[in-house]
């Protein structure tokens, strides 16, 4: 039993206290329910007793979770504040109606926990929290049920469920508990893992399964060990889906993290048995749209299960775009229900394939890195008949086009471009496909002309006509192209190259600016199309002459695995400026970067540095606990790296050259070890300029 503090750990907060519970229980020599706790449905084992011989374990009910469940839980959103409550849940109910969710598949209006009161009645049964469902949990259930929709709630496998106030698990009350939810018309449970006493898990699944299965009610299962004791191995005859990772965090660190879990596993997923990689953090404020989408697209092509987890009576309508795309949403509901696979993974570009049941393909072109990355790959990879050409339909912009045989674009960081492929004899009816790029991010001095070079690639089998690429930036900044932006025709598998100069207004502030693409052209029958691409320029300004702290300078970009990037203090909790005066091995630092692995830092230097110095390790707040690596890239080519530093380490000294890079990035990975207690610090950190 793993027992973590809250600030190192990527599952939750919630979970962590369940963890301690257990893990406390279980150091106490507590193994089974004391007596005082047992109930009719309590197994009476005791070690003097032979168990019976199992026996045939009870199919799911049949036709349930054919493909992921869709739908909503408010936990991501809410957790356990006061604005949880049964209004909540009836306009979610509402919303899913009138803001055609219902239309795009979405079904289930699912509680997580807090919804009960701490202890039960006298008779053994759960009490709703009447401040909360004042009416209580049928009546919430009839009001979604007349939507149309159906209704989910919440337990966990132990004496108690997660959250701190030790609301009553199912542990012990298997019978009584389902067959209450099968009363008020419950059609989804989620059963978690917190205060589970040790108790085997197949065990404690296996025999809530059957406790549903004897209510006669049809009630999707959803197993939430956190992948623990990898229930894809055990469990497709005892849940429709089984998470497989840590709770999620509204972070683009979490969510990749949670991603690359759950890819490997494909092979287990199927209709009626997912994988679930945990609920959807789309519109909750802590990623980019950019990210969001990418999470949306990698769920759906990991045949993940759809679950809402933002409050949408607060949702703007890039949230409700991105949940509502039908394009991507009929690949994750697809009912052959194969799960993508990796086609090849280098440097953070990542080509991801998943069969669907026409024949066609879904392929997802992934960039996890920080700056923009040409993505290829062609129809034979993606296991398709030879043909001469093939239907190429962009699932975000929801166009059709046809390529002779290539896919490809120029995907943004840390995003997804997402397509669904097939051979089509009809291919030369649609318009060639147009790919767009750039060679870099233009890093730009204000008041001094950057340079860019920009791409449009033709490839179909027909030629793109009267194109004309621009290259927008904010007002005020001006853009010249300094070779030719337009052709009357261009031919299939042809290339336009324009450079261009971009000067930005003296006095610029530093910061990234929007800086799209665009190439339009006309297919031979006559369409207009427009490719764009979105682009980001930096403004910068060049470190100043002798040292320069790192944390003294505007930083290009920082990603952290917890909490932001700090500056002079430690890592801290989760917020910003919540960390402590930076200490390793019980020497202090005045000036640093206190980060949390993964990590990634990376500074301007403009070719004016020529080394870069610091003392680096765990901060003293994680105690003797964690395990990093520190490297240092300069232009992308890795310059300097540490050996792996744990918490018991005292400071090491790191120094690399840097003379010309354009760019300095600072690195720290969890040594392969996961990311618990991985508060990393770059202590003294500075450039030599």
């Amino acid at each position: 039993m793993r027992v973590q503090i809250r600030t190192t750990h990527r599952r939750g907060h919630r979970r962590i206290v369940g963890a301690l519970s257990a893990a406390l229980l279980c150091t106490a020599g507590v193994t089974a329910l004391p007596a005082a706790a047992r109930t009719p449905d309590t197994p009476q084992a005791g070690p003097s007793r032979t168990a019976p011989a199992p026996a045939p374990a009870p199919r799911l009910p049949g036709g349930l979770a054919e493909t992921p469940p869709m739908g909503f839980n408010n936990w991501n959103s809410t957790n356990c504040r006061a604005e949880f409550n049964e209004e909540m849940v009836k306009g979610i109910a509402d919303l899913f109606v009138a803001k055609g969710l219902k239309d795009a598949g979405y079904r289930y209006v699912n509680l997580d926990d807090c919804w009960a009161l701490p202890t039960r009645d006298g008779n053994g049964k759960l009490v709703p929290d009447p401040q909360r469902f004042p009416h209580g949990i049928k009546a919430v259930a009839d009001y979604v049920h007349a939507k149309g929709l159906k209704f989910g709630i919440y337990t966990s496998a132990g004496v108690k469920t997660c959250n701190p106030a030790g609301f009553p698990g199912g542990l012990g009350h298997e019978k009584s508990d389902a067959q209450q939810f099968a009363d008020w018309g419950v059609d989804y449970l989620k059963y978690d893992n917190c205060n589970n006493l040790g108790v085997d898990a197949k065990q404690r699944y296996r025999t809530m399964r059957d406790a549903l299965k004897a209510t006669g009610r049809p009630i999707v299962y959803s197993i939430c060990e956190w992948g623990e004791n990898k229930p894809w191995e055990w469990a497709s005859d005892v849940g429709h889906l089984w998470r497989t990772t840590g709770d999620i965090s509204d972070s683009w660190s979490s969510m990749l993290d949670i991603a690359k879990q759950n890819l490997p596993l494909a092979p287990h997923a199927g209709p009626g048995h997912w994988n679930d990689p945990d609920m959807l953090e789309v519109g909750n404020g802590g990623m980019t749209d950019t990210e969001y989408r990418t999470h949306f697209s990698l769920w759906s092509m990991m045949a993940a299960p759809l679950l809402i987890g933002s409050d949408l009576r607060k949702a703007g309508p890039e949230t409700f775009e991105i949940l509502a795309n039908k394009d991507l949403i009929a690949v994750d509901q697809d009912r052959l229900g194969k799960q993508a696979t990796v086609v090849k993974s280098e440097s953070g570009r990542w080509t991801l394939v998943r069969q669907l049941a026409d024949g066609s393909r879904a392929v997802a072109l992934f960039n996890e890195t920080g700056g923009p990355q040409r993505i290829t790959t062609t129809a034979r990879e993606l296991g398709l008949p030879r043909a001469d050409g093939y239907r190429l339909r962009d699932l975000w912009r929801h166009q059709d086009t046809h390529t002779t045989g290539t896919v490809s674009a120029t995907v943004p960081a840390h995003g997804t471009t997402v397509y669904r492929i097939s051979a089509d004899q009809r291919w030369a009816t649609y318009p060639p496909a147009v790919e767009t790029g750039t060679d870099r991010t233009p890093l730009v001095e204000a008041g001094t002309p950057a340079a860019l070079r920009s791409t449009v690639r033709n490839l179909g089998g027909t030629p793109g006509l009267h194109v004309a690429v621009t290259l927008k930036a904010p007002q005020g900044w001006r853009v010249r192209a300094t070779s030719p932006a337009t052709a009357r025709t261009l031919p299939g598998g042809r290339t336009l190259t324009t450079g261009w100069q971009i000067t930005a207004p003296a006095g610029t502030a530093p910061g990234a600016y929007d800086l799209p693409l665009a190439a339009d052209y006309r297919s031979p029958r006559g369409e207009r199309i427009t490719a764009t691409l979105p682009g980001t320029a930096h403004v910068v300004v060049p470190p100043p002459s002798g040292t320069a702290y790192a944390a003294e300078l505007p930083w290009l970009t920082a990603a952290n695995g917890w909490g932001p990037v700090e500056k002079n203090t430690s890592v801290g909790e989760r917020d910003a400026g919540d960390g402590r005066p930076i200490s390793i091995g019980g020497t202090g630092f005045a000036k640093g970067l206190g980060v949390h692995a993964p990590s990634e830092v990376s500074f301007y230097t403009g070719g004016r540095c020529s080394a870069f110095t610091a003392r680096v390790g765990i901060d003293d707040e994680s105690g003797d606990r964690g395990s990093v690596g520190f490297e240092v890239w300069a232009d992308g080519k890795q310059v300097a790296a540490s050996p792996a530093v744990t918490g018991a380490d005292a400071a090491k000294a790191v120094s690399a050259p840097v003379a010309g890079a354009q760019t300095v990035r600072l690195v720290v990975t969890d040594g392969g070890d996961g990311i618990d207690y991985d508060h990393a610090d770059w202590a003294d950190a500075k450039f030599q300029c």
